[in-house]
């Protein structure tokens, strides 16, 4: 008897290692503490059809390989769309030479105002590296939907974040500081 509850035993602790070790490895080899939400497995946001602002049609699948960062708003917005995108743009400085591995975009939720000159001049005013997503009422729309997020002049919306692969991970709030987005977007990005 005091040898089956052994071999129970040491199958118990191997097993408890197994799953340790999966989570590490998972993870980059470091566990990780996300301050932002984890949303990792949610059925919603899971891709995006909308046109870039340089009128290329975009999906989520064209950034596969970086952590995307993507935000709701429009270029009219007096506080919370300025504020947000500017922090995304101190984040990915934060990041220097791993912020070339994020894309940070932002999706038009004002197609009848936000015209794709107005959109280009407004995201490269906070980083040169960002892109702006547009559709027609319909496209926004559901994209919206998709994401779960309000549009119209009354919002708040939170950041999203991709890891490599193209899988929703995380949700920011507006709130969060650079410091905070940039140590979640390294999080994501895979180790050497």
């Amino acid at each position: 008897m005091n040898a089956r509850r052994a071999v129970l035993s040491v199958l118990a602790l191997a097993a408890v290692a197994a799953v340790a070790a999966a989570a590490y490895f998972s993870s980059g080899g470091e566990n990780i503490e996300f301050e932002a939400t984890d949303v990792g497995g949610v059925s919603w946001g899971r891709d995006f059809h909308l046109t870039g602002d340089d009128g290329a049609p975009r999906e989520l699948a064209d950034f596969r390989g970086k952590v995307v960062a993507l935000y709701f708003g429009y270029t009219r917005c007096p506080d919370v769309c300025p504020l947000t995108m500017a922090t995304l743009g101190e984040s990915v400085r934060l990041l220097g030479e791993e912020g070339k591995r994020v894309q940070v975009i932002f999706v038009s939720v004002d197609p009848k105002h936000d015209k794709p000159k107005v959109l280009a001049q407004y995201v490269r005013s906070f980083h040169e590296g960002f892109l702006a997503l547009y559709g027609d009422a319909a496209a926004t729309a559901r994209t919206a939907a998709e994401f779960k997020v309000e549009g119209g002049e009354h919002h708040s919306t939170p950041v999203f974040l991709f890891d490599p692969s193209g899988r929703l991970r995380l949700v920011a709030h507006p709130e969060a500081s650079a410091e905070s987005i940039a140590h979640d977007i390294r999080g994501l990005l895979p180790r050497a």
